[in-house]
């Protein structure tokens, strides 16, 4: 049994959305971590952090838009491969500058 298509739609806007407020999350542990080590080279991990979850909320937006209205969007598929490069590189940069 297959699900009907705005039911569809909606699970994928939903996991966006959750990605994306999963990954402002992170933003604020961050922030916090880095206010902690007085700032410094901690803060590239949070410039970093901030611009993936905008990212990630931005292509959500677009994304549900696009499968809510079944009309195609100008939504390019390299959106989401940047999205996963975003958030590779924040994880990387945690690492480097603990």
């Amino acid at each position: 049994m297959t699900a009907p298509a705005g039911a569809q739609a909606e699970r994928t806007g939903l996991a966006w959305r959750r990605t994306a407020l999963a990954s402002a999350a992170c933003t604020v542990l961050l922030l916090h971590s880095a206010a902690q080590r007085h700032w410094g080279a901690a803060f590239v991990p949070v410039l970093l952090s901030a611009s993936t979850s905008a990212l990630l909320a931005a292509v959500a937006v677009r994304r549900e838009r696009a499968l809510r209205t079944g009309r195609p969007v100008a939504m390019s598929p390299i959106l989401p491969a940047i999205a996963s490069l975003a958030v590779t590189v924040t994880a990387a940069s945690v690492a480097v500058f603990p």
